[in-house]
């Protein structure tokens, strides 16, 4: 399995997937444990007119854990197999481990508009 994580340089998860650094690419192994960590950079733009989707589905990603991210993405991101989990903050590799151990769940809510996201409005959401 692989798990994708908008990150900025600090490997924070990205409050807004579109305008993130780049995307951590997390290789699961059989027994859940990360195996590989790897950098896609991310493209110009916004992240539901951009080719992201399929460079992460290409490559096996199936789930994102992203923090704020607005319906258009997630449809793109569901179209190309991938499950998107919402309202993540904080450590990427920390986040993937609380997701691994079955703590993190979707928030249920999207960024509905680009210009209105706040950082401080995101977090994970734990069992």
């Amino acid at each position: 399995m692989k798990i994708a994580v908008p990150v900025t340089k600090e490997n924070q998860i990205d409050g807004h997937f579109g305008h993130c650094e780049s995307y951590g690419i997390f290789t699961i192994s059989e027994k859940n444990e990360i195996v590989e960590i790897k950098s896609v950079g991310s493209p110009e733009g916004c992240g539901c007119k951009s080719d992201i989707a399929s460079v992460l589905a290409s490559d096996g990603v199936s789930i994102m854990l992203a923090g704020g991210i607005g319906g258009g993405a997630i449809n793109v991101l569901n179209n190309s197999g991938i499950e998107v989990i919402r309202g993540c903050s904080g450590d990427a590799t920390e986040v993937v481990k609380l997701y691994l151990s079955g703590l993190i769940e979707d928030s249920g809510s999207s960024c509905h508009q680009h210009e209105a996201h706040q950082e401080s409005g995101h977090s994970c959401s734990h069992n």
